[in-house]
């Protein structure tokens, strides 16, 4: 590792949660003018997951920050008007189109690697482009059907080779009909001003852990490292050029970088009261968030279930700016069910019923019901405020 130079700032613990809540837009106002692409803009990148309970995990990110923004509009600004593409960031991710040149390294990376774990025929790879240069944008159905007719990865040739071409930067996902991707040639989806890969590896590298520090408000090596994967040695490399400005924190046992912006004035304004999706980008580092929140987050969803402590999808319960319960839900018809509710003590009723109604209301619900609850003592408070709050 880069020796790291003597720290510009000492922050407390508290300090360093509020600049984390700022950079990730759960503190201050809203910016409603921005809207969803904003959203996408600041927190630089959106992760894409297959599970779907309240709604799929990119719909609850620009919830959790603005409040009960409409789904359409939410699947309309990520996909619409060349404003972001789909491609492996912190995992499969939204992001927005200005970092496409970003991304390059890893471009190169994928078109230089000796094998695939799928064998692709001879011309596949040729005749998928043709069919999108004459016909696109298609599925992978259109293109001639996604699977073989086995389980999971058992894909076709084609699906195999416009997936291929998405990692090479070749093809693009412009949008998604019933969660299936719709491919283009990244030559007509996207800006001519984005479409290049003239950044060297070690220039989409700085820029990357910049934006990373940015999005994150102060972090260690491995929480800024983590945001976009990449490896801590390309941290090492690059970090003393990004622009980011090494600090210390209370109660963290290993060195610390801050953006120099969210340095330069004290965190304030008001603290959402929402349910976080447990892809949320503020959550996304379990020792992060363990250091930051003083909270265990971990998804459930591939736990088997009678190993699961906290149930299938729970969304950690943000309030006061800090995390207070979780819940796991789920939807019968009309109503919310509140499946399996933790709560850190009884200050964190009201805040969780605000949010179950709010979260309700947001998906079309008009009622919510409550089943276990971890503390028994707490069960009828939360549903006498669920009651009002409905009410």
């Amino acid at each position: 590792m880069t020796p790291v130079p003597p720290p510009a700032a000492e922050l407390s613990a508290d300090q360093a949660r509020r600049i984390a809540l700022r950079a990730q837009g759960f503190l201050g106002a809203p910016d409603r003018r921005a809207g969803v692409p904003g959203v996408l803009r600041h927190l630089g990148a959106v992760q894409l997951d297959t599970i779907s309970v309240l709604a799929r995990s990119h719909e609850l990110i620009p919830y959790a920050r603005l409040g009960a923004v409409g789904r359409r509009t939410v699947e309309d600004a990520y996909w619409s008007a060349g404003r972001s593409f789909e491609y492996w960031s912190h995992a499969a991710c939204i992001l927005p189109v200005e970092e496409w040149p970003h991304f390059a390294f890893r471009r190169r990376a994928y078109r230089s690697r000796p094998h695939w774990h799928h064998d692709l025929p001879d011309g596949a790879y040729d005749t998928v482009i043709k069919q999108l240069r004459t016909e696109g944008p298609l599925t992978a159905t259109e293109l001639g059907g996604a699977k073989n007719g086995g389980e999971w990865w058992d894909w076709s040739a084609s699906k195999v080779a416009v997936e291929r071409a998405l990692m090479y930067g070749e093809v693009v996902c412009t949008e998604r009909r019933s969660w299936k991707r719709v491919y283009d040639l990244a030559e007509r989806a996207l800006p001519d001003a984005v479409l290049h890969d003239d950044l060297d590896d070690r220039e989409c590298l700085r820029r990357l852990v910049a934006l990373a520090g940015r999005s994150l408000g102060v972090g260690t090596r491995a929480d800024i490292a983590d945001y976009h994967r990449l490896k801590g040695e390309q941290f090492d490399a690059v970090v003393a050029d990004s622009g980011l400005v090494p600090v210390t924190v209370e109660g963290w046992a290993k060195p610390a970088w801050a953006d120099p912006a969210a340095l330069a004035s004290e965190p304030r304004g008001r603290h959402r009261t929402t349910l976080l999706s447990p892809f949320d980008s503020l959550i996304w580092e379990r020792a992060r968030t363990e250091r930051i929140f003083g909270f265990t987050h971990r998804l459930e969803a591939y736990v088997p279930k009678p190993k699961r402590i906290h149930g299938y999808f729970a969304m950690p319960l943000l309030a006061g700016g800090k995390l207070q319960g979780r819940v796991d839900p789920a939807r019968e018809g009309t109503t919310l069910v509140a499946r399996q509710v933790s709560l850190a003590g009884r200050k964190a009723v009201a805040p969780m019923a605000e949010a179950l109604v709010e979260a309700a209301s947001w998906v079309g619900c008009t009622d919510v019901r409550l089943e276990r609850v971890d503390a028994p003592e707490l069960r009828e408070p939360l549903a006498q405020e669920i009651g009002r709050a409905l009410n």
